[in-house]
């Protein structure tokens, strides 16, 4: 599947349980936060209402959710080229779109658009929308009109939840750093979701026509790509006030939908214009082969499901640039170099910038010769990148819930990429305190406690095995040098509380039960404390992540406040049998103490054997090219297939018509994985 909106790999989840059962921020991080303020009112009134112990364990949930801490490698650029962490805290980060006035909003996958403003992410968001986020919905795309200054019109895509959920487009007004109350306009609302969480697409932005145009996922339906009744798999057009312009590739159809603009797509998670120009470049991404990046044009086929990558197909559109999967996984935000301001030296003017979800770097396309070179490497997941008016490029990284900065200056000294954290941190456990730094490498390192150097500590962290009561309160920071200078961090404060961890279990499903396609999965679990006894539901947060040959994908976010809960598998989506499902339970005291416990929940499999009768013909499984029988494929119980026998083919010169599938289903039909081997025949017949 190779959706987008993933988690790191396995085993950094498998690895919370030792690494992020205790680590999170003390009461004097929250204070002395960008949040100074607002903190202190919260709790000043959570005290009016409630006793010293609930504050304790609403200050301790209140550093969950906006004080995660992350350990990431340092990024690696070009010479001459810095990076600077702008906000972090932003929960499940989507997409982002830069204003006139250098306002940048983002998407959280929840449902919130944050602000950043003067390089401080706003408390309140612009707006709130109420979102299914479950998977790869939700809160997914904005862009800012051309005409901002004049109207303020701000619009973003969606998952509006219900049964079906679906996708729709929707503007606001801007009222200073948020939505104009009433202003909410409804301009495209999509088609009905099927049960598949993935491939949504979502990227939205300007033309220089003045028109918006949308990138739309297959749903996980390869035939819908190819289907001009069908929004899904499409890039689409529309004007900024919701009518179709009178130019669109299929507006003469009696039978397409006139929204349509360019089809045969799978899931174009991004896309961007160059500058002012009509030139527009896709980035698709690819299923079990290539990851694409697509030359936009009216009317164009991309050819999914039928093709991957580069085709001979004069009826469909060949990438102009493609990268297999030993490279990467999921291709990401685009962007043109073409700023009014240009910051970086001129060779990258022109230049398309794009990003690889799972691998983590940026690279960048020259469109005159369609070849790419290294950028950055080591980013945590980027999910978008922009061009800001001033030269600067900007990157979304998920994985640590931040805006990153990327500038070229004439000064080489370190800049400080991500901050060392203040840790809570319970006696007698071990702490780690890390360091990102941009600039020309090498660097050489010197930690401080309390402004003295520590002996020995020259290394990007720093790490104290056993910690003590005495350890309590100790102020600690990083010098970072190369041959050109050097930079000191933040200080980051490490609190050492005499109580201890909590324990926690998770009751159920128990261990080794599997999972089919439309089952329900209950889930439920207990948790204790030494020092508080058994903890509150709202102790509890739960997550559920789907887990994809090497990388994962969010299928539920994080739910707080309960013991237990339901989720519901779905039949339709990733085909594949290397998949899993991983339950993850965080439990918090009230001090601020953790423990995670994950639960990983296999699927039920079962082989499926395709033939035909005569051997050797060929059908479709999944919508996708065709394929030579007989071959066998894995698939998880309960999860829909969809076969198709073309008619006639010709085999040894001989010409065949389909008769009947062994299930005696039509010639195109779909299937339910059985839940024991199964084979399918086609039966043909001369012609």
């Amino acid at each position: 599947m190779k959706g987008l909106l993933s988690q790191p790999p396995s085993p950094r989840i498998n690895s919370l349980s030792q690494l992020d059962t205790r680590e999170r921020p003390g009461l004097l991080n929250v204070i002395r936060s960008a949040r100074r303020k607002h903190a202190r009112a919260i709790i000043s009134s959570f005290l009016r209402d409630s006793g010293m112990h609930q504050l304790r364990l609403f200050i301790a949930m209140t550093f969950l959710l906006f004080g995660l801490s992350f350990s990431v490698s340092a990024a690696t650029l070009p010479s001459g080229f810095v990076e600077t962490t702008v906000a972090s805290g932003i929960a499940s980060p989507t997409a982002m779109a830069i204003a006139p006035d250098g306002r940048i909003f983002v998407c959280s996958q929840s449902g919130a658009l944050r602000v950043i403003k003067n390089g401080v992410l706003l408390a309140n968001p612009f707006v709130n929308l109420s979102v299914d986020s479950l998977g790869e919905r939700g809160l997914l795309g904005v862009a800012i009109d051309p005409h901002f200054t004049l109207n303020h019109y701000i619009y973003v895509y969606h998952t509006v939840p219900g049964t079906p959920a679906h996708n729709r487009v929707v503007r606001f007004t801007a009222n200073g750093d948020v939505a104009l109350t009433g202003s909410r306009v409804t301009l495209l609302e999509l088609d009905p979701l099927s049960t598949a969480t993935n491939h949504n697409g979502g990227a939205l932005h300007f033309g220089p026509d003045g028109n918006l145009y949308i990138a739309v996922g297959d749903n996980h339906k390869g035939s819908n790509a190819q289907n001009l009744n069908s929004l899904f798999g499409k890039i689409l057009c529309i004007a900024s006030d919701g009518t179709i312009p009178p130019d669109n590739p299929f507006v003469q159809s009696s039978t397409a939908r006139h929204e349509i603009w360019a089809l045969g797509l799978r899931n174009p998670f991004t896309f961007a214009f160059r500058g002012s120009t009509n030139f527009l470049y896709i980035n698709d991404v690819g299923e079990s082969t290539w990851e694409e990046v697509d030359l936009g044009q009216a009317g164009a086929n991309y050819g999914w499901p039928a093709t991957e990558g580069p085709t001979t197909n004069p009826a469909y559109e060949s990438p102009i640039y493609y990268y297999g999967h030993s490279d990467g996984c999921a291709i990401t935000g685009g962007a043109f170099y073409s700023p009014s301001t240009v910051n970086f030296p001129s060779s990258y003017v022109g230049k398309y910038f794009f990003g690889d979800y799972c691998s983590g770097f940026i690279r960048v396309l020259n469109p005159s010769t369609a070849q790419a070179t290294d950028f950055l490497t080591g980013a945590s997941q980027p999910v978008d990148i922009q061009v800001a008016a001033d030269g600067s490029l900007y990157y979304l990284a998920r994985g640590t819930g931040s805006l990153m900065k990327i500038r070229y200056t004439t000064n080489a000294s370190p800049v400080i990429t991500t901050q060392p954290s203040s840790t809570l941190v319970s006696v007698g456990y071990p702490v780690t305190f890390s360091v990102t730094a941009s600039g020309p490498p090498p660097y050489s390192y010197q930690w401080l406690r309390n402004g003295v150097n520590i002996s020995g500590a020259n290394s990007r962290t720093y790490r104290i095995a056993s910690t003590t009561l005495s350890d309590n309160g100790a102020r600690f920071r990083v010098r970072v040098s190369n041959a050109f200078g050097n930079a000191l961090s933040d200080v980051a404060t490490l609190s050492v509380t005499s109580d201890k961890p909590p324990v926690a279990q998770i009751i159920t499903p128990v261990s080794g039960t599997t999972y089919h396609g439309g089952m329900v999965v209950n889930y439920s679990g207990s948790a204790s404390d030494f020092e508080d006894g058994d903890l509150p539901a709202s102790a509890f947060t739960w997550k559920v992540d789907f887990h994809h040959d090497t990388h994962i994908h969010p299928f539920i976010a994080p739910t707080i406040g309960r013991k237990s809960g339901a989720f519901t598998i779905p039949k339709r989506g990733e085909t594949s049998s290397n998949v899993y499902y991983i339950l993850t339970l965080k439990v918090i005291d009230s001090v601020g103490l953790t423990k995670t416990v994950v639960r990983n929940i296999l699927p039920q499999t079962a082989r499926m054997r395709f033939v035909t009768e005569p051997a050797g013909l060929k059908i479709s499984l999944d919508g996708q090219a065709l394929r030579l029988t007989p071959f066998t494929v894995t698939g998880v119980v309960g999860i829909i297939r969809s076969l198709s026998a073309p008619t006639p083919q010709t085999l040894n010169g001989s010409s065949y018509v389909f008769q009947a599938w062994s299930d005696g289903r039509a010639r195109s039909h779909e299937i339910s994985t059985p839940s024991a081997d199964t084979t399918y025949t086609a039966n043909f017949a001369t012609q």
